[in-house]
């Protein structure tokens, strides 16, 4: 079947030059985003529920945008000035450059892994005299507590946002050929809002092992899946299935 339509489970892309663009001009398809989840911040008072004293902390550990503004966000909630002296370990560098929108970026201590949170642990290990705080989502990655615990360092979790499915009956009617997802939480969000949704001729896009395990076992047909070696983003392995089947 021909595709015509695809909707990604994403925002738009706020950039112009998107990759997604370029795919829809090329292969004269039209392309749809659309949050299936969106993030929510946790109140101050569940924070403290959570026996997070802000002012116990020398160093922050960020892992997402999320986190950064969360963390800012409780701060000003809690009216804790954030100390000039605080360090501040960013898992990538696009982490580190939008903690500039809250901190004089020059005048701060901030550490930048290259892309997992694997590699930032190198950096953490070598700051084993501080006191970490993990602002979190309430999906975190096991991977990370266990990680840091292997460390042996002093930190402690805050969960200050949570990742709550959105509203998409709008779309209860409107059929695309391709729906592309990033996450488990994606996959999720289709059966909470289409508990009766059948695949049939819908051919179903994930990115990540994470997202493909999630999306078997609701008894999804992953017939596109990125990255692998030939398509390491998604709009290449979308690029190359469109070509193979609209040439048909």
């Amino acid at each position: 079947m021909k595709v015509k339509t695809i909707l990604v489970s994403q925002p738009a892309p706020k950039t112009e030059n998107s990759p997604y663009f370029e795919l829809s001009e090329k292969q004269k398809v039209k392309i749809d985003f659309r949050s299936f989840i969106h993030v929510e911040g946790v109140p101050a008072k569940e924070v403290r529920a959570q026996k997070i004293d802000l002012s116990k902390y020398t160093a922050i550990i960020l892992t997402s945008r999320n986190a950064v503004d969360n963390f800012f966000r409780i701060a000003e909630e809690m009216r804790f000035t954030v100390p000039d002296s605080m360090k501040y370990f960013c898992q990538s560098e696009a982490v580190a450059y939008y903690l500039q929108k809250y901190v004089v970026y020059r005048k701060r201590k901030i550490y930048v892994g290259t892309r997992t949170f694997a590699e930032l642990s190198k950096l953490i290990k070598k700051y084993k005299d501080e006191k970490f705080l993990l602002p979190s989502s309430d999906k975190l990655k096991p991977i990370i507590p266990e990680i840091l615990d292997e460390l042996k360092i002093d930190w402690d979790k805050a969960t200050l946002f949570k990742t709550v499915v959105s509203d998409l009956s709008d779309l209860e009617n409107v059929f695309y050929d391709i729906l592309v997802f990033f996450s488990p939480s994606g996959i999720d969000s289709l059966f909470k809002n289409f508990p009766d949704f059948k695949q049939n001729d819908t051919t179903i896009a994930v990115f990540g092992n994470s997202t493909i395990k999630a999306a078997t076992k609701a008894g999804l047909k992953c017939n596109i899946q990125a990255p692998t070696p030939e398509t390491p983003s998604m709009t290449m392995a979308l690029d190359k299935y469109i070509a193979e089947v609209n040439k048909k």
